[in-house]
Formats: structure tokens, sequence, C-alpha cells
């Protein structure tokens, strides 16, 4: 089954938690780093596989690949690691919730990690995709390369059609449920993504 995007207004166990494999870093309050994976994650908590566990209310900083920076609190032991909240503003859960529904539609769909480039995440994700009706509408933008970005966005675009991400000339290459993958026409220069998304 496809997941569906996520609403923010919903949380703690009511959220729905998606399953993913994630490998990262992590560091308790002894400022000791561990290696890491998730293994679920909701946009207010995340379990992780995890070699040594704190304590119950313990402070964790970790950093999981395709998501960034979380930080939060361990709330209770597993078998082979902990769970923990993440503690965010409702706009960095927001990103959180397209990050989890763009990683849980690549799961069931298979669709390939970007071939050529390391997809990284925008500071400022909030763009506009402009149709070639001339029509834009807002967006945000999920996670990107230089060769290509997954957005967020209700449009239901054709595959192949040419939009513009901002001002990048662009064309639809893949639908996933609440969003589309795009492609460049041409290869970005970090340079120019950065102003482009207020760094990255």
């Amino acid at each position: 089954m496809i997941a569906q995007p996520f609403s923010i207004a919903e949380d703690r166990r009511r959220h729905q938690r998606v399953k993913i494999s994630l490998l990262g870093r992590y560091m308790l309050e002894t400022r000791r780093e561990y290696p890491c994976q998730a293994v679920n994650m909701s946009p207010g908590g995340v379990a992780l596989v995890a070699p040594v566990v704190g304590n119950p209310g313990e402070r964790v900083v970790c950093y999981l690949d395709h998501v960034g920076r979380i930080e939060g609190q361990i709330v209770r032991h597993l078998p082979n690691g902990f769970a923990m909240t993440i503690s965010a503003t409702a706009r960095k859960r927001e990103k959180f919730a397209a990050q989890l529904t763009w990683l849980a539609n690549r799961h069931v769909l298979n669709l390939p990690e970007d071939r050529r480039h390391e997809r990284i995440l925008p500071k400022n994700p909030r763009s506009t995709l402009t149709l070639t009706n001339g029509t834009v509408y807002p967006c945000r933008v999920i996670d990107m390369s230089l060769s290509g970005a997954a957005i967020a966005t209700d449009l239901k675009i054709e595959l192949g059609s040419a939009v513009m991400l901002g001002r990048m000339q662009s064309h639809v290459i893949r639908h996933f449920e609440g969003g589309v993958g795009i492609q460049f026409r041409h290869e970005q220069l970090p340079s120019v993504l950065e102003a482009e998304f207020g760094g990255l």
C-alpha cells in the first residue's frame, strides 16, 4: 500500500509510523558517538537499532541519511535499541512528514536512489512550480540533487511535462503519492541551488 501524506495535526502514537532503513550516527549525553539504523519513524519519533542505549528521558542527537539532524529524548528501550521522540517546530515536522512520505513510497514503488548525485535537503524548501501555460503553484522541495528534485505537491502533472522549479527548467520523470520527481534540463551548480533555496 502506498503511504498517504501525513497530517501534521496528528502526532504521538496516532501519527502513522513508516518502516524505513536509514543508517546514521547518534550521540548520548556522554557525547560519545555510535552507529545506528532507523527502522521506523514518524515526524514525532523514531525507533533505532543501536549498540548502546541510554536512560529514558536522556537527550539524544542523531544524524540520519536523507533526514539530517534530529534530536529528542529516549522514551523506551527496544530489544536491540531504543525509541526516541523528535523535538521539532511545526514547520520542521511538516518537512519530516514530506520526507517520510517520499521515503515510504520510494520503497513501495522501488524507486531508485539518484544515480549520479547525492541527495541534499534545502534550508528553504518552499518554492514554486510553473507549468507550460504560465500558471504558478506553490510547492515544497523534499530533497534534491544537482540533477533533480522530489517535490511535494497536489498537482497531477503528466510524465514528461516541462515545468519550472523556481527559475530552473525541468521536466517530470516520476509520480509518487503526494508529489512528483523532476529532472533539471541542465545539471545545476551547487552555488545556483544555494542561491535558489537559501543554502543547502
